[in-house]
């Protein structure tokens, strides 16, 4: 089954379907998205047919209702007409004309956030994977890269009856593990939460132990296309912004909230352009870390 959506000339269709992150594999011929949907797995192939045109191929039961989530993936849902920003992020924009991509798949954004709490994003990745592997479901539709076969996260029900040990074996510490376990048994009662408005949904599931404003603000981004979604407690995000806006090599969470405010509306935009940016000077550990300030135990 396939499906053609029109798109803006200028898009850059690469650094939008980038910015829902895992797990949508984003190469060179296009993107491959295989995921849980209300109708089954499905998966979905989606490339650039012409200079205005994305064409999408999708397998699975849930075939169709991936077809019908096109628009959100390539940012056609997101609307940056008020953003209209000066100096150096106004020339970025310029340069990187993407839109932020959405997925309203909110169970895998939980996994790929909680895995990524603390943890070099190599680890987080290889982590992913292996927990697909061992109790996820073969996606449905052709080899992404015609040699191997791609895979589906697990389901919350399955999640939610494992132990430590098992998300051990696939290297998750036993925090995370505990997080991911305690937040798969909480989904069924948070059904009713994901129509509400981003913030509230951020709320919401700070309310569950283990998961802070890190984890929700990369959820609020990715599943919903949250235009000002701020996540704090990251290792590297306020030096990079600092040094993108300030030239500032270093600079803590209240330092980039400051240099954040006068794009409110649009900040999780404007920090996808400083990464774009390139990286504030490395002086000191050269780890690719993210955190969840989990000191305080959210």
């Amino acid at each position: 089954m396939k499906r053609t959506v029109a798109i803006p000339a200028a898009l850059d269709m690469r650094a939008t379907i980038r910015g829902a992150k895992m797990p949508v594999m984003v190469g060179p011929n296009g993107a491959w998205w295989s995921t849980r949907t209300p109708t089954g797995l499905g998966t979905l192939f989606l490339r650039r047919s012409d200079a205005t045109e994305a064409e999408g191929e999708a397998w699975g039961p849930g075939g169709p209702w991936l077809l019908e989530q096109m628009p959100g993936l390539l940012g056609l849902r997101d609307n940056p007409s008020e953003f209209r920003p000066d100096g150096v992020i106004g020339q970025l924009w310029r340069r990187t004309p993407f839109r932020l991509s959405r997925t309203d798949r909110p169970w895998d954004a939980l996994i790929g956030a909680i895995l990524g709490q603390k943890v070099q994003v190599t680890r987080a990745v290889a982590a992913r994977r292996a927990i697909a592997r061992r109790f996820g479901d073969p996606a449905p539709g052709p080899s992404p890269d015609g040699r191997s076969r791609a895979w589906v996260l697990p389901s919350p029900e399955t999640i939610g009856a494992l132990g430590y040990h098992d998300l051990h074996a696939c290297g998750v510490e036993r925090k995370r593990a505990e997080v991911l376990i305690r937040t798969a048994r909480e989904m069924r009662r948070l059904d009713a939460l994901w129509d509400q408005p981003p913030a509230e949904v951020r709320h919401r599931l700070q309310q569950i132990r283990g998961i802070g404003p890190w984890t929700t603000a990369m959820i609020s981004a990715v599943v919903y296309g949250d235009a000002d979604a701020v996540p704090v407690g990251d290792y590297h995000m306020p030096n990079t912004v600092a040094w993108c806006l300030a030239k500032e090599p270093r600079a803590d969470d209240a330092r980039m909230l400051e240099l954040l405010e006068p794009y409110r509306g649009h900040r999780w935009r404007v920090i996808r352009l400083a990464k774009s940016s390139g990286s504030a000077p490395k002086y000191g550990p050269r780890l690719s870390l993210t955190s969840d300030g989990m000191s305080s135990g959210r």
